[in-house]
């Protein structure tokens, strides 16, 4: 995994209630302290504003908007990972297993294996 997935990932683990996390302190710890619900609501929230700031960028608006939603959204999914004991190598590990392989078949090999 790469340097900075590790050390953001060990930052979020460490913020988790049950590893001494304060909500009063970490905006982490206060979406862990809040539930499931909060953490999918603000991953939802991160994807839309990743799509607008795309939109933008087709009508001249600064592409680097972009990168810092999709920073956004990537630390955010991050988090859902961990409340749900994920990690990012586990998103990793998957998108080896779909190297080579066409999108069109993985898509139809996940219709008979769920």
């Amino acid at each position: 995994m790469n340097d900075i997935l590790t050390r953001v990932a060990s930052v979020i683990e460490s913020r988790k209630i049950a590893n001494g996390g304060d909500p009063q302190k970490s905006y982490v710890s206060s979406l862990f302290a809040k539930g499931d619900d909060a953490i999918m609501k603000k991953v939802g929230e991160e994807a839309t504003e990743t799509v607008m700031a795309a939109k933008d960028a087709r009508n001249n608006m600064p592409k680097s908007k972009i990168v810092y939603e999709c920073a956004d959204l990537w630390f955010h999914s991050m988090i859902l990972l961990a409340q749900f004991g994920l990690t990012p190598d586990d998103v990793l590990n998957e998108l080896a297993r779909r190297e080579g392989i066409s999108g069109i078949e993985e898509k139809a090999s996940r219709k008979k294996t769920r």
